[in-house]
C-alpha cells in the first residue's frame, strides 16, 4: 500500500495554513451518480454525507463531477483537466481501497468485511456458518443459488468450497444506468432468482435496508489464509496532491466520531482499522 508518512508535529501548522488558503475554494468530489449506498445525485449516500461534513469543516462549497464508476473513472474524473484551463474536474474520490495504486491515498477511515446473506424461509435457515454449505448433501447443494461476481473474494470462496457450479454470475460494473450491483442483487433476492449472496459489507447493508426486517440470516465471512474478506477504505487524490492528502488526513483524524456515526447510520459493518495500517498512516 503506497501511503505517505508524515510527522504530525511538523505538518500541523501546514494543515491549518492549507485550509485557510483554500477556504474559499470548492470541495470538488468525483462520484458515481447512482451507486447506493455510497453516492447518488440525490446526495443520500454515506460518501455524500462525509463529503458534506468535510466541506463544512473547510468552509468550502461542495461540488460534484458525476460519472458512473466504471473502468476509466479515475482517468476521466480525478485526472482529467477542464478543457482550456489548468484546473482538474474534481479533486477527491471519497472511497478507494487503501491499497489502490491509481491514487494517492489518505489514511484509512473505516475497515469492513464481506458478509453472507441467506434469504430466510427457502430451506437454508439451519445454516449458522458459511462453511456448512460445502458440507450439505450433494442433492441439497445442487439447489443452491448463490450470487457470484466477476471479481471478488466471494467467487474465490465458492471455488475453494466446491460450490462454483451453484454460482449465479453478476458483473460488479454492469453499465446499467438505472440499477447498480447492490440494487440488482436486492431485487433478485426478492424475486427468488438467488437465495444467497456474499457481499461487501456496505453493499450488504444496503440490501438489508431495502428488505423487511429479519428477512436474512447474516453471517460474517472471516478472512483465512487463502481468501481475504476484510479491507480498509480510504480517500483518493492525485499522486502529486500531497497537500490535499494531508488536509484530508487531518479531517479524518479530527472527525473520527462523526464519520463513524455516519457509517453506522447506514448499518455498515465496521471492524477496527488494523494497528499496522493506523500506525503507518498517522
Amino acid at each position: 500500500m503506497k501511503i505517505l508518512s508524515y510527522a504530525l508535529p511538523l505538518i500541523s501548522g501546514l494543515l491549518f495554513n492549507t485550509a485557510a488558503v483554500h477556504a474559499a475554494d470548492k470541495f470538488k468530489v468525483c462520484a458515481d451518480p447512482l451507486n447506493p449506498p455510497y453516492s447518488s445525485k440525490n446526495k443520500d449516500g454515506y460518501e455524500n454525507k462525509i463529503a458534506e461534513l468535510f466541506a463544512k469543516k473547510l468552509g468550502q462549497e461542495l461540488e460534484y463531477t458525476w460519472l458512473p464508476q466504471r473502468i476509466g473513472f479515475i482517468r476521466n474524473t480525478l485526472k482529467a483537466e477542464i478543457e482550456g484551463t489548468d484546473q482538474f474536474k474534481c479533486d477527491v474520490v471519497m472511497g478507494v481501497a487503501a491499497g489502490d495504486d491509481l491514487t494517492l491515498n489518505t489514511k484509512p477511515y473505516y475497515h469492513s468485511q464481506y458478509v453472507m446473506l441467506i434469504a430466510k424461509g427457502r430451506g437454508w435457515d439451519g445454516i449458522t456458518i458459511p462453511e456448512q454449505l460445502g458440507s450439505l448433501p450433494l442433492a441439497s447443494q445442487e439447489k443452491l443459488k448463490i450470487a457470484m461476481f466477476d471479481r471478488g473474494p466471494g467467487t474465490d470462496w465458492l471455488q475453494q468450497t466446491n460450490l462454483l457450479e451453484q454460482g449465479v454470475p453478476y458483473q460488479s460494473m454492469s453499465g446499467d444506468e438505472k440499477n447498480n450491483a447492490a440494487m440488482t442483487i436486492a431485487q433478485d433476492l426478492r424475486d427468488k432468482k438467488i437465495d444467497i449472496a456474499i457481499l461487501w459489507g456496505p453493499m450488504a447493508a444496503y440490501v438489508l435496508s431495502q428488505s423487511p426486517k429479519d428477512s436474512f440470516i447474516v453471517l460474517p465471512m472471516a478472512t483465512r489464509p487463502t481468501v481475504k474478506f476484510d479491507f480498509s477504505m480510504a480517500m483518493g487524490v492525485r499522486q502529486s496532491d500531497g497537500k490535499r492528502k494531508a488536509v484530508l488526513d487531518k479531517l479524518i483524524t479530527e472527525n473520527k466520531a462523526e464519520i463513524e456515526a455516519i457509517l453506522k447510520s447506514y448499518q455498515v459493518p465496521l471492524l477496527p482499522i488494523p494497528e499496522s495500517k493506523a500506525r503507518k498512516d498517522d
